[in-house]
C-alpha cells in the first residue's frame, strides 16, 4: 500500500510554481491534523486498496511538510499506523526546505519514523534563489543535509531546476558540483516550465523574462545525464536518478502503474482502475471536512485507450522500458535509428536524447 500526504502551507509561493498551496506565515496545525487523519479514516475503511497490506510507502508532499511542527508530522504517522501498520522497510519521505532543518527537528522526524528526506535545493546561486522566490539561503543547504545525518538521515534527495533563463547568468555545472560535493544519494531533475497564472508567466509576458532556447535546455539536461553517471548514480527516470538501492520507492510506484492513495487538499488516488482527486483549496478542504462533506472533487475510471497511453507514457519513462511488442515495429525501427531508443533483451527503452522527445514520441505512436 502507498499513501501520499499533501501539505499544502508554504511561506511564499516560488515564482515558478502552479502546485495546490497556500501561503501562510504560521501553520494552521491542528485544523491540518485533524483533517488530515479525518480523510484516513473514512478511505482506509471503505477503500479496496490493499485490505491485508501494511504500508510500504509513505511521502509528505508539498507544498512545504518541514512547517508542519515535528509534534504534528509524528501524530500523523502514528495514527496511519495504529490503523494500518508500516512495513518493516517502509520508506518514509518528507519534503523540506534547507532553512527548516534543524538538529532539533531532524530528530523529531527520525523518532517519528522518517528515514527519507527530499531537499528543495534548487540552486546554490544566490542571484537564482531570489529570482525563484525561494526562502532559504545557499549557505543553508550543508547545514541542513549536515544536520539530516547528524539525527540518522542517510537516504537524502535534492531537487535542481534546468533551462533558466539566459539573463540569469546561471552556471549550470557549478551547481551540479556542489550538489555532488554534499553527497546526496538521489537528485531529481526539472526543467524549468512556464506555467499559467504564476509571476514567472507575467514576467515573460511582459518580456522581463526570456525563456531558455531548446538546444540550451538539451545541452543542460545532457550535462546533467554525463555528470550523474560520472558519480556513479543511475538515471532511471526521466527526471530521477540516484546511487545503487536508493530509488525513490514511492514515485516508483507510480510510474509502475502501482494503486496510491493521496490525502489532503488535491491529492489524487488511484484504486480499483478509478482515479479520484480532492478538492484543491486548503480552504475548501479544511470546510467541507469541518461540514462532513464529500471532500473529493471528481473521479474518472480509465478506459483501455487512456490505460494504454497511461501505461505507454509511464513506461517509457524509466530505464525499464517497455516489451518491444508494445510498440509499432514501425516506431521502434526509426527510433533505433535516431538513437532516441535502445534495444535490450527483448525491450526498448528510450535513451537521454528519446527522453528529451518523450511527449512527442508517445504521441506519435497513438495518434498513428
Amino acid at each position: 500500500m502507498h499513501v501520499y500526504v499533501h501539505v499544502p502551507f508554504c511561506a511564499r509561493r516560488c515564482s515558478y510554481c502552479d502546485f495546490a498551496i497556500a501561503v501562510r506565515p504560521t501553520t494552521p496545525d491542528d485544523t491540518y491534523v485533524r483533517a488530515i487523519l479525518s480523510e484516513w479514516q473514512q478511505r482506509v475503511g471503505t477503500s479496496p486498496l490493499g485490505a491485508a497490506d501494511a504500508i510500504t510507502t509513505l511521502y509528505f508532499g508539498g507544498g512545504t511538510p518541514s512547517r508542519l511542527a515535528p509534534a504534528s508530522l509524528s501524530q500523523i504517522i502514528s495514527e496511519i499506523a495504529n490503523t494500518r501498520p508500516l512495513a518493516p522497510e517502509a520508506e518514509v519521505t518528507v519534503e523540506t526546505n534547507p532553512e527548516d532543518v534543524t538538529a532539533e527537528k531532524a530528530s523529531a522526524w527520525v523518532a517519528a519514523g522518517v528515514n527519507r528526506v527530499s531537499l528543495g535545493v534548487q540552486s546554490h546561486d544566490p542571484a537564482v534563489l531570489a529570482w525563484m522566490h525561494r526562502t532559504h539561503r545557499a549557505e543553508q543547504v550543508p547545514a541542513a543535509v549536515a544536520a539530516l545525518r547528524d539525527a540518522g538521515i542517510n537516504n537524502v534527495s535534492m531537487d535542481l531546476i534546468f533551462g533558466l533563463p539566459v539573463a540569469l547568468d546561471r552556471d549550470w555545472a557549478r551547481d551540479l558540483e556542489l550538489t555532488f560535493a554534499l553527497g546526496p544519494t538521489h537528485i531529481s531533475l526539472y526543467g524549468l516550465t512556464i506555467e499559467p497564472h504564476t509571476p514567472l508567466q507575467h514576467w515573460t509576458d511582459r518580456g522581463e523574462s526570456v525563456p531558455v532556447d531548446e538546444e540550451r535546455y538539451a545541452a543542460e539536461y545532457l550535462r546533467a545525464n554525463h555528470e550523474l553517471a560520472r558519480h556513479g548514480f543511475e538515471h532511471y527516470e526521466v527526471s530521477n536518478a540516484a546511487l545503487p538501492g536508493y530509488r525513490s520507492r514511492h514515485n516508483s510506484a507510480y510510474w509502475s502503474g502501482a494503486e496510491y492513495l493521496g490525502l489532503g487538499p488535491s491529492a489524487h488516488s488511484l484504486v480499483a482502475g478509478v482515479r479520484s482527486w480532492n478538492a484543491r483549496e486548503w480552504t475548501d478542504y479544511a470546510e467541507r471536512s469541518v461540514a462532513g462533506e464529500p471532500l473529493q472533487a471528481g473521479s474518472e475510471s480509465l478506459d483501455p485507450g487512456a490505460r494504454r497511453l497511461e501505461a505507454l507514457y509511464l513506461g517509457l519513462r524509466t530505464n525499464a522500458g517497455l516489451a518491444m511488442e508494445e510498440i509499432p515495429a514501425e516506431a521502434c525501427a526509426v527510433w533505433l535509428r535516431a538513437g532516441w531508443a535502445e534495444a535490450v533483451a527483448g525491450r526498448i527503452r528510450l535513451t537521454v536524447e528519446g527522453w528529451l522527445r518523450l511527449d512527442a514520441l508517445v504521441g506519435a505512436i497513438v495518434h498513428s
